[in-house]
């Protein structure tokens, strides 16, 4: 027996957050029975499971896709908005598959999508840390003291940002500009851009590069791909091993009597 949202999540259903909240709004039965406790149990082997009416089946197959996001798409399975949304994008693609993370609506670059409910979870919580790379560019010449700010965390929405790392790359245009490259351990909202804007350098132009070892400079716009057997190795292996690492680094400021908590 299995928490639902769990059976949920390795089915390519949603992430266990989003399973979740679909647990909340009364759209998962077991066995006809709608339920909203998030502490049910079910058997997937012997259970009759339903989100939305449709019977959710055991994934026998995992994928694991890489895309290279345009801007103007959603980072979502569907838009009440009716927007052009990822899942538009990877025709061919008969699998449930849902993305890993988020990644805005103006900006452009590497995107997971997958229907391993596990690795996804791993991916997208905090805890983790997995890195996220960010190609910015950002309107005016950031100072050092700009710099620095990012780098040892500021604090957007009310909460403190961890640190980041950020190198300034030769300007590719005039001289009202400048491009970053900015590497943080958080998947918050808008994160990148809020923290330029912080510093009041507002992004330009937002592109990510890097998913903790998966990187493909060639991958052109708007394309996908499978990852391989062996990225899907290394990935899986950041995860577990950012994660002790967070561990170790959490236990070491526990020691010092720090309050503030790095998230990712």
């Amino acid at each position: 027996m299995k928490r639902l949202q769990k059976i949920l999540s390795q089915a390519g259903v949603a992430s266990r957050r989003a399973s979740e909240q679909m647990m909340r709004e009364g759209r998962v039965s077991v066995n006809g029975v709608t339920t909203f406790e998030l502490g049910t149990k079910a058997d997937p082997a012997r259970d009759d499971i339903r989100v939305d009416g449709r019977r959710v089946k055991v994934v026998e197959h995992h994928r694991y896709l890489l895309l290279n996001k345009p801007r103007g798409y959603v980072t979502t399975r569907s838009d009440p908005q009716r927007r052009p949304t990822v899942i538009d994008l990877l025709r061919g693609v008969r699998e449930y598959v849902y993305p890993v993370g988020r990644l805005d609506y103006e900006s452009e670059g590497l995107l997971l999508l997958t229907n391993d409910g596990d690795l996804a979870a791993r991916l997208t919580h905090p805890s983790h840390g997995v890195v996220r790379v960010y190609e910015a560019r950002v309107l005016g010449v950031p100072d050092a003291h700009d710099l620095d700010r990012l780098s040892r965390g500021l604090v957007i929405d009310g909460r403190r940002t961890g640190p980041a790392e950020v190198k300034v790359l030769p300007s590719k245009r005039e001289a009202n500009d400048t491009t970053l490259i900015v590497t943080v351990r958080e998947g918050r909202n808008r994160q990148v851009r809020k923290m330029c804007d912080a510093i009041g350098h507002p992004v330009d132009h937002l592109k990510r590069v890097a998913i903790g070892p998966i990187r493909d400079a060639k991958l052109k716009l708007g394309r996908w791909r499978e990852l391989n057997a062996d990225e899907v190795a290394r990935l899986q292996k950041a995860a577990t091993r950012d994660d002790a690492a967070q561990t170790r680094h959490q236990g070491h400021k526990g020691d010092k009597g720090h309050k503030d908590r790095i998230r990712g």
